[in-house]
């Protein structure tokens, strides 16, 4: 296949995504809530609809007109994905794609009724793309030239380990936070909802943190975020909110609570699911400065002012085709090898 037949799949898939995502009852979508009931209709068709707007013919060509994607000898890239939000690996395989490499997929459990059917319907719309996706159902074999696999901060150790000896891309777990300058709406409050609540939080990119001035009043805070009420009626989630606030309660820990999110302040920057951490900053510009020194844990920053390194609010869990995970060019590094 060359490098416009494979653009033209990828531009199909997006034409089918988005056409799946407007159907009612479109089979996969239950499907996949069926297998794991994080993945909600709404969630899926949320993946589905952002994917659909990614992958257009004007989108890939500025992605990829950066880079020099002639043709090179083929090489197996091994992808482990990840599974906490639906269709979190696809990116990776699209890299891989596009850089004319077979991709030896093995798909996280949590997602693989999703990541199976994107893979058939791509062999179904360009049969010639089963040459370049395999899909290894048990232990990976030996026989492929680099690894990229996303893991938690655990995994990871066991993935430098185990790939030693392979050009490897890995990734271990991030957040992402929010700059809270004082100045926001209610409105802006809602739109920053969806940077925390979408997925239920379980994404890189939701927001886990606040940085908020001193003195802050969350009474406004809370006010906006109130139509997101309705996750706390999913099952799963309300099991880890209920959890986090017996412990808090228990342990006597001051924490503030709207019936389906805790807010606590901490300094940690990942927060437990159904629990927001918080804390004060007296000056913005030192507080950027502390941030830099913490970027390996974190995924993207969003803030309503346009400071240096951020994203406008609601916009964590929209990220362009060229915004890679970790900051790091996943088809430079492919281009390398």
């Amino acid at each position: 296949m060359n490098f416009q037949q494979r653009v033209g799949a990828l531009v199909q898939l997006g034409e089918v995504l988005r056409e799946t995502a407007n159907q009612q009852d479109a089979p996969i979508i239950h499907k996949a809530y069926q297998f794991n009931p994080w993945f909600t209709p709404a969630n899926v068709q949320q993946s589905f609809l952002a994917w659909a707007d990614s992958l257009t013919a004007a989108k890939i060509g500025e992605w990829t007109s950066v880079y020099n994607l002639k043709a090179k000898p083929q090489q197996t890239i091994a992808l482990i994905m990840a599974g906490n939000i639906p269709l979190v690996g696809l990116h990776d395989l699209l890299c891989v794609l596009l850089c004319g490499h077979k991709a030896l997929v093995k798909v996280s459990e949590d997602d693989a009724t999703l990541m199976k059917w994107v893979i058939g319907e791509l062999i179904r719309m360009e049969p010639e793309m089963a040459t370049m996706i395999e899909i290894s159902e048990q232990r990976l074999p030996k026989d492929f030239d680099a690894v990229i696999a996303t893991g938690s901060t655990n995994t990871n150790r066991y993935f430098e380990y185990y790939f030693r000896n392979k050009p490897s891309l890995l990734r271990a777990n991030r957040n992402s936070v929010a700059i809270i300058t004082g100045n926001e709406t209610p409105e802006d409050y809602q739109t920053l909802g969806a940077d925390i609540f979408s997925y239920f939080g379980l994404g890189c990119r939701n927001v886990s943190k606040l940085y908020v001035p001193e003195g802050f009043d969350f009474a406004h805070f809370y006010e906006g975020i109130e139509s997101f009420y309705e996750i706390g009626n999913h099952h799963k989630y309300a099991n880890n909110y209920t959890y986090h606030k017996a412990l808090f309660l228990m342990n006597l820990e001051p924490h503030l609570d709207n019936n389906f999110v805790l807010v606590k302040e901490d300094e940690k920057i990942a927060s437990p699911l159904g629990v927001m951490f918080y804390e004060y900053y007296a000056d913005i510009n030192v507080l950027l400065e502390q941030l830099k020194t913490r970027e390996s844990e974190i995924q993207c920053m969003v803030c309503k002012t346009n400071l240096p390194g951020t994203l406008p609010l609601g916009k964590a869990q929209a990220p362009e085709l060229w915004d890679y995970a970790d900051g790091v060019d996943t088809i430079a590094f492919l281009q390398g090898l």
